[in-house]
């Protein structure tokens, strides 16, 4: 039976282009990529060249487009494999780098001969040397979210690897009320170190992110984090209660099967001062945008020192204004200069008194999450309205908070 590639209009196709051009068979089968799909562009080429009858068959070394490349398949299917070693991933994909004059030379066969059935040399090169890997690892192709790229420079022998990160979730516990969040690099030197900073290229010494990811990235072998986390308490806040939710991206890890009990105690011997984690499991990149986007109820703890003494009654009735109410919230003056300066609405569900000493009290309230706790204790010079100031007409101010508690999971 004759195949599509026996066609007179095909034949004649490729009678034309190997008058005009010295092809191997894999560069002139893949002109015809489309027209047969079971086989290489090797087998299509020599279909062709037979079919034709009087055209000699050219060496790989000797041909005009590819200049031998074609033959190199093993070689760098062997060179990215020595390249893998050492590393732990489940799927992998091939990408490539060709030298621009065989790229152009192919640009002027397809505008000569057509490229309506061809490939690219690089898909060739891709899929071919992805087909010889799958025979030598145990890993598989995967060409939507591959755990690794391998990318090869055929000009220069050099790969590449481009490694999915890997993604942890977790729960923080913040005892410490000197650390931030995440590493705050110098406003001077942006992280270069100066004299500043000390040299250091931070403005805190340490942070709720490295001291968590340090030992993740000793287990991983990881060249670098970003920390996500669901919102953020202030330096001076400690989080406490059940914790509060992040992902720890871990960047370029080598290795993936981590045993997250294991590192989650070491993480808790070495800071349990300043850091606890807990509830870790292995997450991806979707959880972040979820975390980010979701909308948590946030219960904290507030010591709040007044000007004057109080009225313990006086104060509870004032704190019920603020019992499933709304304000308003102006960028707070403190963090103006970094964030947009406009009114936020934020729902308070609760707020109570707990403890009246002299001219301290101590409350527990419940807020939408983003709502500025410490401004809505001062009113923040009106910026927070309505405040417990405003209410009780005393100035007042947050002398330590707590968050106790992370709703909505």
């Amino acid at each position: 039976m004759r195949t599509k590639l026996a066609n007179k209009k095909v034949l004649k196709n490729a009678q034309n282009i190997l008058t005009n051009y010295k092809l191997c068979d894999s560069c002139l089968g893949r002109i015809f990529a489309k027209i047969e799909t079971n086989m290489t562009n090797k087998k299509r080429g020599e279909i062709l060249r037979f079919g034709l009858g009087n055209f000699e068959k050219i060496k790989v070394k000797d041909c005009w487009l590819c200049q031998g490349l074609i033959g190199e398949i093993k070689h760098f299917a062997n060179l990215i494999k020595e390249n893998l070693k050492g590393y732990e991933f489940e799927t992998f994909l091939i990408g490539s780098k060709v030298d621009e004059d065989i790229l152009e030379k192919e640009n002027q066969i397809y505008a000569f001969a057509g490229s309506e059935y061809s490939e690219s040399i690089k898909t060739e090169l891709n899929r071919e040397i992805g087909k010889l890997l799958e025979k030598k690892l145990t890993q598989e192709v995967n060409f939507e979210k591959p755990t690794i790229m391998a990318v090869i420079d055929t000009a220069f022998d050099v790969v590449t690897l481009q490694i999915a990160s890997l993604y942890v979730y977790g729960r923080y516990k913040k005892y410490s009320r000197e650390i931030p969040q995440t590493k705050w690099y110098c406003k001077i030197c942006y992280g270069k170190g100066c004299k500043k900073c000390n040299y250091t290229g931070k403005i805190y010494d340490s942070s709720i992110q490295e001291r968590i990811s340090k030992t993740f990235l000793f287990y991983a072998q990881g060249e670098d984090d970003s920390f996500h986390g669901c919102g953020r308490e202030d330096v001076d806040v400690r989080m406490l209660g059940n914790g509060r939710p992040f992902v720890l991206e871990i960047k370029n890890p080598k290795v993936r099967s981590l045993d997250l009990n294991k590192i989650a105690t070491e993480i808790n011997k070495i800071n349990k001062s300043f850091v606890e984690v807990d509830s870790l499991r292995f997450s991806n990149h979707l959880e972040i945008e979820r975390l980010k986007s979701a909308e948590f109820k946030k219960t904290y703890r507030a010591t709040v020192k007044f000007d004057k003494i109080i009225n313990n009654e006086k104060l509870k009735k004032a704190t019920e204004c603020l019992h499933d109410s709304k304000i308003g919230q102006l960028t707070p003056s403190r963090v103006a200069h970094r964030r947009a300066d406009m009114v936020r609405e934020k729902h308070i569900y609760y707020c109570k008194v707990e403890s009246v000493d002299g001219s301290k009290a101590v409350f527990t309230l419940e807020a939408e999450s983003g709502t500025y706790i410490k401004e809505l204790v001062s009113g923040d010079n009106g910026r927070t309205k309505p405040s417990i100031s405003e209410i009780m007409k005393i100035p007042c101010k947050v002398e330590k908070l707590d968050v106790i508690e992370i709703k909505g999971e």
